[in-house]
């Protein structure tokens, strides 16, 4: 299973997706303003047209969608967001590539350093782990509704690198330049998404214990708690069979 999955599925199965419903509809709300900053015209902005998506799938009403673009596009206050990556190693030296959006950089960058060393880590300088992984989109589909084959024929006739089973849902993995492409060929046939959205994804797993994951997923879950984070990114290989408690 990819890292990026795992972690996901993690996330489902203790139910924190559903528990942190706010989180969920401000990150997608920043990613729409981020992403409009290039233009507030989805047909002509891959990936507005793909946070838009997200954040239909997760709810977010549509007067907050297109508030968020207002804010993107400079319209109304409050897209002044920027966007960063922090980078270093977690617990048993797993590499941890942690995206925010955040009005405020030197705030964010305490909190993050806190949590690296509050959890056993240490927050690396750019470039440190990130060429561990690669930027790809990441689409995910359930399992139960589509076929390997039905996966195979629309998405790698759109240019999809890679379709992987990862438990319950089909990962599609593509190259950033061909991530919407996909997407829209996904969407035009008919499939629906889960999730689809640009991601790092670890070009290695490192395979850690039971007892190291649970301090992994301590603290990734700590990262992703706090309010300026995105997503987070680990190259661990969690076992399958780990406790989700």
């Amino acid at each position: 299973m990819s890292g990026h999955s795992k972690w996901a599925n993690i996330q489902h199965r203790k139910g924190r997706q559903d528990a942190k419903r706010g989180k969920v509809f401000t990150k997608a709300a920043k990613e729409i303003i981020i992403a409009a900053k290039n233009g507030g015209d989805p047909a002509g902005n891959p990936r507005l047209r793909a946070a838009i998506a997200a954040a239909k799938a997760v709810n977010l009403p549509k007067d907050k969608i297109e508030a968020a673009i207002r804010k993107g596009t400079g319209e109304d206050a409050g897209g002044d967001l920027a966007e960063c990556f922090y980078e270093g190693y977690g617990p048993a030296g797993i590499a941890i590539m942690v995206e925010v959006a955040t009005d405020n950089k030197n705030r964010t960058v305490a909190e993050v350093r806190h949590l690296f060393t509050k959890h056993g880590g240490s927050l690396g300088t750019d470039g440190s782990v990130s060429w561990m992984f690669d930027r790809k989109g990441v689409i995910t589909v359930d399992k139960a509704a589509y076929t390997e084959d039905q996966m195979m024929e629309v998405a790698m006739e759109a240019g999809a690198d890679d379709v992987i089973d990862d438990e319950d849902v089909w990962t599609l993995q593509t190259a950033m330049a061909d991530f919407a492409a996909v997407r829209d060929a996904l969407e035009s046939a008919g499939v629906t998404m889960q999730s689809a959205e640009l991601a790092m994804v670890p070009q290695n797993l490192v395979a850690v214990d039971a007892e190291a994951a649970q301090k992994v997923i301590r603290f990734m879950e700590a990262l992703d708690d706090n309010d300026d984070v995105q997503n987070v990114y680990a190259n661990a290989d969690f076992p399958e069979d780990m406790d989700m408690d």
